[in-house]
């Protein structure tokens, strides 16, 4: 009987260990780590140890689900691998802060129930190594999304695969699987830790689910919030819970009201998916986080974080530091980006093509966001550094849209994303430095970034990463069969100048199968990528297994070239002046030091020159086209590149004699010489397509591309049914391009013309508005009727005015327009932009239509 009894205790614990799929609950309970953080009354975040405020700063990372997965799956890589190599390079950057919505849909079924796979698997262990780091997490359990992106979503097995976003935010039976998912996955043992996820300090808090767009009463709104955050809280979760507050901004008074500790907020300033480079200044976008919600009473005291943040389709360098004081500004303890490229596909920016992000292949990106994350820990909370450009230097930082620069400036620390003429503050004083390009304090000739940390008196460690050139525009459609950016390991030149080396020190390779050494003369060496201990002294008790920060000397990660073929880069000038000789640029990549590189070009009156390039840089290439060439009309030219006795004819990478007899290609590069008195065309419908218009027109009723009564000339047509709220529509076209070729003319311009109509019976006012590179617009109103007119605008009558954020900054109530408090003068030589738009505040009945032909610049009559 008694044995009887025995077995029959051991079946039922067995059954309740198993009680559920995938789940085993311990008899033994995990042990719970001390918590690092709490929410003090009046909604801060601080620090257990001391009541110190606390600040994370960091990145989201995919690679355990969904596209993340699968890429770095079909590049034949093993995932756990990747996960090292980045989470070290998080860790290079010095960020302290992890989060990504977990991808519910491959790790559950349509009850809610855990499901013990690969993904969870690759999730515990990302945990893990970041713990090893001391990189913070934030949890949030629920994704609603599929996980196909870029690709088509998988038949996964979960419950958001069945309810989807909407209903699993109204429908009773969504609710119970999410109750019953989340109580699963936080009470589920991280084998690697042998923690829960709860009893882990290093997860700091959690975010209930990603982006949810609420619908239906709000009263069930606030039941859902509730229901969710109790059912984490049943596991024994004690920590800070998140909700989104921004992405359904009109529920925002239903969430307040349910019992959460703080919000999450996103911030993409410009926009998402533009499938081209953004040109121009983008600061004004970032000028401030402006959060709407604050005069609801229950948001008060309420902890702010921002779950994903970027400058989408931007490739400069400037904007990270400047989002990260807007942040601190408006009260935000928590900011990740979104998202970190993996290394292992980085390549071709295929994860997430408006967004790019990794050390190895955009290092001045990934410096900028190391000195966005020391603004982020340093600047005081809520402390406003005033409106643009006044706030372009806000304590240690400072950011350049003309310099593609940002930059932090400290005794101890001096970190740059480009070539900067800055002096650190105290040079003998310094023990961190990073950058990508020169400074006072390294002379470097390659393109990649570079760490330098002190580890004793005389003993540095230089880390530095093999160079990076972008190829291709990396926010076009994109493709694993795509490189968009090229790795190149070449031996560079380097100089450094810290009073704490002097001018001769060794250089000793610490990394794994790096065998360079060299002894720096004048503080002059050569260096191949790699990490190294430089010292003055004989012996040095630094070996590559000891430790510093949260790294070891020797590690190392970079990655090897996708391609690495000969591949010519370069963008034609529209047009330059004739008479005048200019110069022609381009980046060439995969060629030996010893190649011959030409230009071979002609005019339409039989002038043939062949001209030899220059190495002006690393890998960029110059030529001067004479002014024999530059008579107006057409030239057009081929870059010839010949090594190793091959010949290879861009554009079109074609190998080959070029002037043998059957060679049939006859690509081109071509240029308009413009005639003495020709006009400047800033804007044609027929082949200007990289725009920003507002609002986003798809429809084939609101945005299209019609003929007229030109022969081969489009009209750009933008119809609004309805005018949005900001009152107004329009667009904006980048123009910096198409004064670069006519600089020597530009002073005898002094017309502005815009070719234009509009549907309404009457005229109406348009605005437009010429926008220059430190983000002043400079306006005329125009009266356009329902005939197409030349319509003249003196350029001495433009007047300081405000000019739309396009693209329209997200989540939808940022601010719209921006009017510089220091407009400056006019000049054609700095422009940047150009905008029509209604002009604001035009009362329109009924849809209305407007119509561009193309507007351009006249000189004086002579």
């Amino acid at each position: 009987m008694k044995k009887a009894a025995k077995l029959f205790t051991c079946i039922c614990l067995l059954a309740f260990s198993f009680c559920a799929p995938g789940v085993l609950v311990a008899q033994t309970k995990p042990a719970k780590e001390t918590e690092l953080v709490y929410i003090d009354g009046k909604g801060v975040l601080r620090w257990k140890k001391n009541n110190q405020e606390a600040a994370f700063f960091g990145v989201n990372y995919t690679v355990p689900f969904a596209y993340g997965y699968r890429s770095v799956k079909a590049r034949g890589m093993d995932p756990e691998k990747a996960i090292d190599q980045d989470v070290y390079h998080l860790a290079r950057l010095g960020l302290d802060a992890f989060r990504v919505h977990v991808w519910d849909t491959e790790i559950s079924d349509t009850l809610g129930n855990l499901l013990e796979n690969e993904h969870l698997r690759l999730f515990d262990y990302l945990v893990y190594k970041l713990k090893q780091r001391n990189i913070r997490i934030m949890l949030t359990p629920i994704a609603f999304w599929g996980n196909g992106y870029p690709e088509k979503d998988e038949a996964t097995p979960g419950f958001s695969h069945l309810y989807g976003k909407k209903r699993a935010l109204v429908e009773e039976r969504a609710f119970v699987a999410q109750e019953n998912y989340l109580r699963q996955f936080l009470n589920h043992v991280n084998p690697y830790t042998k923690l829960t996820y709860g009893a882990d300090a290093n997860i700091i808090g959690a975010e209930v689910n990603n982006e949810p767009q609420h619908s239906g009463p709000k009263a069930r709104t606030t039941e859902y919030v509730n229901r969710m955050v109790a059912a984490i809280r049943a596991t024994g979760w004690t920590k800070p819970v998140y909700y989104n507050i921004s992405e359904s901004p009109t529920y925002a008074d239903a969430v307040a009201k349910a019992q959460i500790d703080g919000v999450s907020f996103q911030w993409y300033p410009t926009g998402l998916v533009a499938n081209h480079t953004l040109q121009g200044n983008y600061l004004p976008h970032v000028d401030r986080y402006q959060i709407p919600f604050d005069t609801i009473p229950e948001f008060k005291n309420k902890s702010l974080m921002v779950y994903e943040f970027d400058a989408g389709d931007v490739l400069g360098s400037y904007m990270y530091p400047a989002m990260a004081k807007s942040f601190r500004q408006a009260g935000m303890q928590w900011a990740t980006q979104f998202a970190y490229d993996p290394l292992a596909t980085a390549y071709g920016n295929t994860e997430y093509q408006t967004h790019y992000l990794n050390l190895a292949y955009t290092p001045d990106k990934a410096i900028s966001l190391l000195i966005a994350s020391k603004a982020f820990h340093a600047l005081p909370l809520r402390k406003n550094f005033g409106t643009y450009p006044a706030d372009s230097v806000f304590g240690a930082f400072r950011v350049s849209y003309a310099g593609n620069l940002s930059e932090m400036n400290t005794a101890q620390e001096f970190y740059y994303s480009n070539t900067t003429s800055t002096k650190p503050v105290n040079a003998k004083k310094l023990a961190h430095v990073a950058g990508v390009g020169t400074s006072p304090v390294v002379r470097y000739s390659g393109t990649g970034a570079y760490f330098l940390d002190k580890l004793e008196n005389g003993v540095w460690r230089l880390e530095v990463m093999p160079d990076a050139v972008h190829i291709r525009d990396p926010f076009a459609k994109a493709s694993p069969g795509k490189e968009v950016t090229r790795i190149q390991w070449q031996i560079q030149d380097m100089q450094i100048n810290l009073p704490e080396l002097g001018n001769s020190f060794t250089i000793t390779a610490v990394n794994e199968g790096n065998q360079h050494q060299a002894t720096a003369k004048g503080g002059s060496f050569q260096i191949q990528p790699g990490a190294y201990l430089l010292s003055k002294k004989v012996k040095s008790t630094w070996t590559g297994d000891r430790t510093f920060l949260n790294l070891q000397v020797k590690e190392f990660v970079a990655p090897q070239p996708f391609d690495k073929s000969v591949f010519v880069d370069h963008q034609p000038i529209t047009e330059v002046s004739s008479g005048k000789a200019f110069t022609l640029k381009a980046q060439i990549v995969g060629v030996s030091p010893g190649a011959k590189v030409t230009v071979q070009a002609n005019n339409l009156a039989g002038v043939f020159k062949t001209i030899g390039m220059e190495k002006a840089g690393a890998y960029d290439f110059t030529a001067q086209l004479p002014v024999d060439l530059l008579t107006p009309g057409l030239v057009t030219y081929r870059i010839m590149v010949q090594e190793a006795g091959r010949q290879i004819t861009f554009p079109g990478g074609h190998e080959g004699d070029p002037w043998a007899w059957d060679n049939y290609r006859t690509d081109s590069y071509q240029v308009f010489v413009a005639a003495a008195q020709g006009q400047l065309e800033l804007f044609n419908a027929t082949h200007d397509r990289a725009l920003n218009v507002f609002p986003n027109l798809w429809r084939s009723d609101e945005r299209q591309l019609i003929t007229g009564q030109k022969t081969g000339q489009l009209i750009l047509q933008l119809t609004a049914k309805e005018l949005p709220k900001e009152g107004t529509f329009g667009f904006q076209h980048a123009i910096a391009d198409k004064l670069k070729g006519r600089q020597p003319e530009l002073a005898s311009f002094d017309k502005l013309v815009v070719r234009i109509r509009t549907s309404q019976p009457k005229a109406v006012p348009v605005t437009v508005a010429l926008v220059n590179k430190n983000a002043s617009a400079f306006t005329a109103q125009l009266q356009v009727a329902n005939t197409f007119q030349n319509i003249e605008v003196p350029l001495s009558s433009l007047r300081p005015g405000a000019f739309m954020l396009l693209p329209r900054p997200y989540p939808g109530f940022h601010p719209f327009w921006f009017k510089s408090e220091k407009p400056g003068t006019f000049s054609l030589q700095d422009l940047d932009k150009l905008q029509i738009y209604l002009t604001e505040g035009t009362s329109v009945s009924g849809p209305i239509t407007l119509e561009i032909e193309s507007v351009w610049l006249e000189k004086k009559k002579q």
